[in-house]
C-alpha cells in the first residue's frame, strides 16, 4: 500500500524522460567498457588458445566482428524508425509485434542481469586476492561484490555523464596498458605469430568453442541503443557509436590476442594457456613489462571488473526505465530523478536485485569464478545471441513491411547475412554450452530453460496486459536514398 500511495502522490509530477549530452566518444567508452577489454584478454583468450583454435585464436575475433557488422548494419538503419530506448526488444516489438516484443524485453532483463552478475563474482574474486596480496586480511569475495554494487548503485543514480566520466577514465588506464605491452611485443619480434595467416588452422582443434568465446566478448556492443533519450543527435550519434564501439572492440582483441601469442610463440602459448588459463596473461605481462607491469596489469583488471560492472549497471537500468515507462514493470521504474535526469528509480531496483542474487550466491556456498562467472557468463552468451537473431528477424520483417527504408543492403542482404551469422553462432553455443559454463547437460538444459521460461513469460504477460507495449508505431521517415 505505500507503494502504491507513493505512486499516486508524485508518478504524475515525475518527468518520463531521461536527459543529456552524450556525444559518440562518451557511448563508445560506455559500451567498450561493458566489454571489458582487459578482462577478455585476462580471461577469454587463455580459454580460446587451449579450448579453442589455438594460435589461430585471434583470428576468431575477426571473424565475428565480421557478423555484428553485418548484423549492425540493419540494426542501425532502424535505429532511425525506434524512438524508444528499449534496444533489442523496441526493435522486436515494431518489427515483430508486441507480444515477441515483451518477450524479448524479459529474456533482456534476465540476459544483462546475468552478465552483471558474473562480473560481480569474478570482481569480488579479484579484489580478494589483490587485498591479500598486498597482506591485507581474508575477506569472503561476496562483500567485495556488495561493495562493488554500492558503489555502481550510487554512480547509477546520478546523471548519466557522470558514469561516462568515471568509465573514460578507467577504459582509457587499463586499454593503455594492454597497448604498451602489444607494442613491446611487436619492437621485439620474436615469435610473431603467422597461424592468423593459415586458414587450415582457423578451424583446426575445435573452432566452434573458439566462436563461442569470442562471441561472448562482444557482449554488450548492442547497449548503445539504450541511451538514445541521452544521446545527443540519436539519429547520427547512435549508428556512429555502434559502428565505432564494435571496430575498436574487434580490432583491440584481434591485435592483443595475436600479441599474447606472439610473446610466447605458437606452441608454447597453447601449452601455457592450457597449463594456467588464470594467470597467463598476468604472466606474460610480467614477462614483457616486468614486475611493476604485471602489479599495474593486475590493478587494472579490478578496475576493467567495475567499468564493466557500471556500464551493465546502466544498460538494465535503462532496460527497467524503458519498460515502467509502458507499463510492462512498475510505473515507478519509469521516471526519472528531478535533478539528475536518471533512471533513479530503475537504478535503485537493479541495484537492490542485483545485491540480492549476490546474497543467494554467498548463501549456497558458489565459487565466484568457477560458478557464479562461469555460469552467469554463458547464460548472457546464449541469451544475447538469442536476441540478436530475433533482432535481425525484426528487421527484415519491419523494412519488408513499412518499405520506410529501400536500400537493399541495409534492409535486406546484410540483415540476411547477419542473421545466417548469428544462427550459426547460436547453433554452436548451444552444442558447447556444458564447456562454456563448465558444468553437466543437465545444468545447461537448466539454464536455457530459464531463459526459454523468461520470453515465455514475457509473451504470457503481453496477452494478460493489452495495455503493455501498445505505444503507437511511429510514422516511417522517407525512404532513404
Amino acid at each position: 500500500m505505500a507503494w502504491e500511495a507513493f505512486m499516486s502522490d508524485t508518478g504524475t509530477e515525475r518527468s518520463h524522460t531521461l536527459t543529456g549530452r552524450l556525444g559518440v566518444g562518451s557511448i563508445v567508452f560506455m559500451v567498450v567498457a561493458a566489454a571489458a577489454p582487459l578482462t577478455v584478454i585476462a580471461g577469454t583468450v587463455p580459454l580460446g588458445l587451449a579450448a579453442g583454435n589455438g594460435p589461430a585464436f585471434p583470428i576468431t575475433f575477426a571473424l565475428c566482428c565480421a557478423v555484428l557488422l553485418l548484423f549492425a548494419v540493419g540494426f542501425c538503419a532502424m535505429s532511425r524508425h525506434v524512438p524508444q530506448a528499449g534496444a533489442f526488444y523496441a526493435y522486436v516489438q515494431q518489427g515483430l509485434g508486441r507480444a515477441p516484443g515483451l518477450g524479448a524485453a524479459f529474456l533482456a532483463l534476465v540476459t544483462y542481469a546475468a552478465v552483471q552478475l558474473a562480473v560481480f563474482g569474478y570482481l569480488g574474486a579479484v579484489v580478494d586476492g589483490l587485498v591479500q596480496h598486498w597482506g591485507g586480511p581474508a575477506l569472503p569475495w561476496w562483500l567485495w561484490a556488495l561493495v562493488a554494487i554500492a558503489v555502481v548503485g550510487v554512480l547509477g543514480y546520478r546523471h548519466i555523464e557522470l558514469s561516462g566520466r568515471v568509465l573514460g577514465l578507467l577504459l582509457i588506464a587499463e586499454v593503455a596498458i594492454v597497448l604498451v605491452f602489444d607494442a613491446v611485443v611487436v619492437a621485439r619480434g620474436q615469435h610473431l605469430s603467422t597461424a592468423f595467416l593459415a586458414p587450415p588452422q582457423w578451424v583446426s582443434g575445435s573452432l566452434g568453442i573458439a566462436i563461442m568465446f569470442a562471441i561472448a566478448s562482444f557482449i554488450g556492443f548492442e547497449a548503445t541503443a539504450v541511451f538514445r533519450d541521452e544521446a545527443r543527435d540519436p539519429q547520427r550519434t547512435i549508428p556512429r557509436a555502434t559502428y565505432a564501439a564494435l571496430l575498436l572492440i574487434g580490432v583491440f582483441y584481434t591485435v592483443s590476442s595475436w600479441s599474447v601469442v606472439s610473446a610466447w610463440g605458437d606452441a608454447a602459448a597453447v601449452e601455457a594457456a592450457g597449463a594456467d588459463p588464470g594467470n597467463m596473461i598476468i604472466t606474460t605481462v610480467t614477462n614483457v613489462l616486468g614486475p611493476v607491469g604485471g602489479d599495474i596489469a593486475q590493478v587494472l583488471l579490478m578496475t576493467s571488473l567495475f567499468a564493466a560492472a557500471l556500464s551493465f549497471h546502466n544498460v538494465l537500468a535503462r532496460y527497467y526505465f524503458a519498460l515502467g515507462k509502458t507499463g510492462a514493470l512498475h510505473r515507478a521504474c519509469g521516471t526519472s530523478h528531478p535533478k539528475h535526469r536518471s533512471p533513479h528509480v530503475a537504478s535503485a531496483t537493479q541495484t537492490v536485485v542485483a545485491a540480492a542474487f549476490i546474497v543467494v550466491f554467498a548463501l549456497a556456498g558458489m565459487d565466484p569464478v568457477a560458478q557464479v562467472f562461469a555460469w552467469m557468463a554463458g547464460t548472457a552468451t546464449l541469451g544475447v545471441l538469442a536476441l540478436m537473431t530475433l533482432t535481425s528477424a525484426a528487421v527484415l520483417a519491419y523494412f519488408r513491411r513499412s518499405r520506410a527504408d529501400t536500400r537493399v543492403w541495409h534492409t535486406l542482404v546484410a540483415p540476411v547475412l547477419g542473421m545466417l551469422g548469428l544462427l550459426t553462432c547460436l547453433v554452436l553455443t548451444v552444442s558447447n554450452f556444458p564447456t562454456l559454463i563448465g558444468g553437466s547437460p543437465a545444468l545447461a538444459t537448466a539454464i536455457g530453460a530459464v531463459l526459454v521460461l523468461a520470453f515465455v513469460v514475457g509473451i504470457v504477460w503481453s496477452l494478460r496486459r493489452p495495455s503493455v507495449l501498445s505505444e503507437s508505431t511511429p510514422t516511417p521517415t522517407a525512404p532513404a536514398a
